[in-house]
């Protein structure tokens, strides 16, 4: 059950956009146990963003994952999500900022697991 949010000051067009989904769908196999056919993605381009006191292309990146991973596996995510926004939206790796939440508990058709 995990969820990839982007937040991004840059506009992201609708090829951009499936070039994004498809990559976060590679990367979150990095995470063991979790797998394409239950990722939940949502983009937030143009939102307003600032790194380093500039409005210079820069993203953040939520990752809320059920259960958890180590960080080694986070760490190999993290190296493949900024790969990603690098090349999709041309943004610089050392303007990228990547968190992982994860969580016990998490609901789905109407249960929680």
């Amino acid at each position: 059950m995990p969820f990839i949010n982007i937040k991004t000051n840059q506009s992201v067009s609708q090829d951009q956009q499936t070039t994004i989904k498809a990559g976060l769908g590679k990367a979150i196999s990095t995470l063991p146990g979790k797998s394409e056919q239950w990722l939940m993605v949502g983009i937030e381009p143009e939102y307003v963003l600032y790194h380093q006191g500039t409005d210079a292309p820069a993203a953040m990146v939520e990752v809320q994952i059920y259960g958890g991973a180590s960080s080694a596996a986070y760490d190999a995510m993290t190296v493949q999500i900024s790969n990603l926004l690098n090349s999709a939206l041309n943004i610089p790796k050392n303007r990228i900022y990547i968190s992982y939440l994860s969580t016990p508990d998490w609901g789905w058709n109407g249960h929680n697991f």
